[in-house]
Parts: structure tokens; sequence; C-alpha cells
């Protein structure tokens, strides 16, 4: 299972799955992060926390913690 986390620099892949529960999924879910949506990964902070991504034609970051929560393809 690969996961936003373990994506690489301008890397564009598609969401194929969320995972957790309750009020983390729902928060990844209202930054627009749902299946099937096309993400980009721009830039990795120095010590890889927080990730920026392009999703929907806006920048986002979102930390390790999140990202490893969302499955990609």
């Amino acid at each position: 299972m690969k996961t936003l986390k373990d994506t690489a620099c301008g890397e564009t892949v598609k969401v194929v799955k969320l995972h957790g529960e309750g009020a983390v999924k729902r928060r990844i879910m209202d930054m627009g992060i749902i299946k099937g949506t096309e993400v980009l990964v721009r830039k990795v902070a120095p010590l890889g926390d927080p990730i920026e991504v392009r999703v929907r034609g806006y920048e986002l970051s979102i930390r390790k913690a999140d990202a490893q929560l969302i499955e990609v393809s």
C-alpha cells in the first residue's frame, strides 16, 4: 500500500482510499482530498513534516501523520 507520505516530490498520484476514522477523516475530506482526486506533491519540509501538495488548484500543507492515512496509486 503506497501512501501520500511515501510519494516523491514532483510526483502526481490519485487518491484510492482514505483510512482513519471520525474527525480526522472528515478533516481530510473537507480539505478536498477524496477518492479519485489527483494530488501533486510540491515540496517536503527539510525534516519531512509537513508536506506541501497541490489539490484542486490550490496549495495545501499536510502533516505526515495525516498523509499516511491517504492511500494513493
